[in-house]
């Protein structure tokens, strides 16, 4: 492979804003696998947004690009799944699979999409030092003639426009809004883009922990707090973890969560996430980590008697999609109380109603 920008590449990055900026060029803030796709005749690399290849994962997007795509181009993009007019990051995840015939399998029965928007090379000619504006035309003719799986998202410079669809395309579980400054050259691994997501609050119930990393018997420290949801059943729910704690409050949260710890006897809602018949087809606290198996997964159960508020910005199925924020304890909630119902329903909008064939 020889291109004028090499593999692998990071990505150029987002700073999160409360706002959507003015003078901006606007697009969607696609939920998928962040993708630097190389490609040189018949040499195709699907980098990732920590540059190791993706490529052997989607064997037919491999070859949707080398049918679709110009002959040597190098494009930033999203691979996505989706599933009855929505995003399904789920099934995404599940093609990140060790065995050649699961991800032959599932490459039949889950394709994928690449949906680009930004160009890094062309020809023998290096973009990355060229206002987006350009870039950006360079690449709306680059793919005039290609056809699914390869998607060219859409672009607006109408705020407007912006403003609409970061309230309506939640409903196809895009993730906001990106705002790109016009004149803006490609500058990897910087976080000179700007992007706008939803924030919500939920209460919560707590009902485990796991110990941080460099948590030691001497000196014990909390990792994550999991945190459940009532469903229409009255079970409670693993629905999300709050991990973003300073040194600090991990060691005070030891003593905090103490009184809630099992006694003899006690039974826990999840306690079968224990058996490995219980992993199947569910995602439960102590389920295998797709992306390191050797992460230990384990966790602590605590009586679920405490409710905690956090900070979430939208959800994946029953579960929070990102990592939750800690916002406040609430005295004040009893557990029987946080239920799914109070979660806000974003409005139901389908991904061809902004990207025509994707989804459909």
């Amino acid at each position: 492979m020889q291109l004028p920008v090499m593999p692998p590449v990071a990505p150029m990055l987002a700073k999160s804003v409360p706002t959507i900026p003015s003078g901006a060029s606007y697009e969607p803030k696609w939920d998928g696998f962040r993708c630097i796709c190389f490609r040189d005749g018949d040499e195709v690399e699907l980098g990732s947004r920590n540059e190791k290849p993706m490529t052997r994962y989607f064997p037919e997007l491999v070859e949707a690009i080398k049918a679709e795509l110009p002959d040597r181009c190098v494009l930033d993009g999203e691979i996505v799944i989706a599933l009855d007019g929505r995003l399904d990051f789920e099934a995404l995840q599940q093609r990140i699979h060790p065995a050649v015939s699961r991800v032959k399998l599932l490459s039949g029965t889950t394709p994928a999409s690449f949906i680009a928007f930004d160009l890094l090379a062309l020809g023998d000619e290096d973009y990355t030092g060229r206002p987006f504006a350009e870039r950006r035309a360079a690449l709306e003719a680059a793919l005039a003639p290609a056809k699914a799986p390869i998607h060219l998202t859409t672009t607006t410079t109408d705020l407007d426009v912006a403003n609409r669809w970061f309230v309506e395309l939640e409903g196809a579980h895009l993730d906001g809004v990106i705002a790109k400054p016009l004149d803006g050259v490609y500058q990897p691994d910087k976080r000179v883009m700007f992007k706008i997501k939803h924030v919500r609050t939920a209460d919560c119930v707590l009902a485990g922990f796991r110990w941080h990393k460099t948590s030691t018997e001497a000196a014990p420290l909390v990792g994550s707090l999991l945190l459940g949801l009532y469903n229409d059943e009255h079970k409670l729910q693993h629905v999300g973890v709050v991990g973003a704690f300073t040194a600090k409050r991990r060691a005070e949260l030891v003593d905090e969560l103490a009184p809630l710890l099992l006694g003899d006897g006690d039974d826990h809602p999840w306690q079968e996430w224990a058996s490995a018949e219980a992993h199947q087809g569910q995602r439960l606290p102590g389920n295998v980590n797709r992306w390191n198996a050797q992460k230990d997964l384990s966790f602590i159960p605590l009586r679920p008697e405490r409710v905690l508020e956090v900070k979430y910005e939208h959800m994946e199925g029953t579960r929070f999609r990102h990592l939750a924020h800690f916002v406040r304890w609430r005295a004040d909630r009893t557990p029987a109380s946080c239920t799914y119902e109070q979660l806000e329903q974003p409005l139901t909008y389908t991904l061809s109603d902004i990207v025509p064939g994707l989804g459909s």
